[in-house]
């Protein structure tokens, strides 16, 4: 977890892709060892940081579809590149 602009943030991304790089049209993702680097967490944990973070990044079949079967993000948000599934959440509070 890590703090931006006042907001806690977690990224997370099913292991097996990170390093990978997926494409569509001019649109290029890098799933960098750099900004999805860090623990390795079980489920339980992973869910627990979505729950209590402002903004979460997913990346990964496993991670998108914890986030969505959770309620924590809508299916209709989730933006495929190549097979991989990405869900970005923002949590505002007034």
């Amino acid at each position: 977890m890590a703090e931006y602009r006042g907001s806690s943030l977690v990224n997370v991304c099913d292991e097996e892709i990170v390093g990978k790089t997926v494409a569509e049209g001019r649109l290029k993702v890098h799933l960098s060892k750099d900004y999805y680097s860090g623990q390795v967490v079980d489920y339980g944990e992973a869910l627990r940081l979505m729950r209590t973070c402002s903004i979460v990044n997913l990346a990964g079949q496993r991670s998108v579809s914890l986030a969505v079967d959770n309620q924590l993000g809508a299916r209709e948000a989730v933006r495929e590149i190549e097979d991989v599934p990405f869900l970005m959440i923002y949590k505002f509070s007034g």
